[in-house]
């Protein structure tokens, strides 16, 4: 039986709610899902998330730096078997690696424009103003996205598809979300995946 835990949460909006989501999230998985936690790296200095956003080019949204002043991302992973992909299946990112992943979108939408077919990749598959923060074994990227008028919102990139997918209008929203569906083992609508434990140490999302 899962052990689940009640912190009562303010209204999700800033950053002090996301820290306040991401201790709920971190207590269950300290439980549930040990290897996982083990996974888990110290929060980035405030230096370090100044170099990333020096590196973007452009201020962060709150809910990524409120992130990574928790979890500078996780251990890297090597197969699918060992822990640390408790994000719907991708893994945190440090913040250097923040910033190769963003470099590479970059290049993907400068490329798209140099060669004609910018309709195709800005804003579907690429775009300079979205910041990965978790990466998948195949690739595929959780971004959040920086455009004026997504603001905040949380993507997801499947290179297979021509098409990003939005999954939550922001970071607090997310963790909301994985903390009910982890603690009620319930699934994720926006996603459309489940949690299981695997081998007593480490979440997996399965389809629903």
């Amino acid at each position: 039986m899962w052990r689940r835990y009640q912190i009562k949460d303010s209204v999700p909006g800033g950053t002090r709610d996301l820290q306040i989501l991401w201790r709920r999230f971190e207590c269950w998985i300290r439980e549930n899902a040990p290897g996982d936690f083990a996974a888990l790296r110290s929060g980035a200095s405030g230096p370090e998330i100044t170099i990333l956003e020096d590196g973007v080019g452009f201020p962060l949204h709150s809910g990524l730096t409120s992130l990574l002043s928790v979890c500078n991302g996780v251990t890297p992973r090597r197969s699918s078997t060992e822990p640390g992909a408790f994000l719907l299946g991708y893994s945190l990112l440090v913040a250097d690696q923040i910033l190769e992943s963003h470099v590479y979108l970059v290049s993907m939408a400068r490329d798209a424009i140099e060669d004609g077919y910018e309709e195709e990749v800005i804003g579907r598959t690429a775009h300079p103003e979205w910041v990965p923060f978790a990466q998948s074994l195949t690739g595929d990227l959780l971004f959040v996205d920086h455009r004026d008028e997504h603001f905040g919102e949380i993507g997801e990139i499947s290179f297979g598809d021509p098409e990003y997918l939005k999954l939550w209008p922001n970071m607090n929203r997310m963790f909301g979300d994985l903390c009910d569906a982890v603690e009620n083992s319930t699934g994720l609508p926006t996603a459309r995946r489940s949690p299981s434990i695997y081998d007593n140490r480490m979440v997996e999302w399965v389809s629903s």
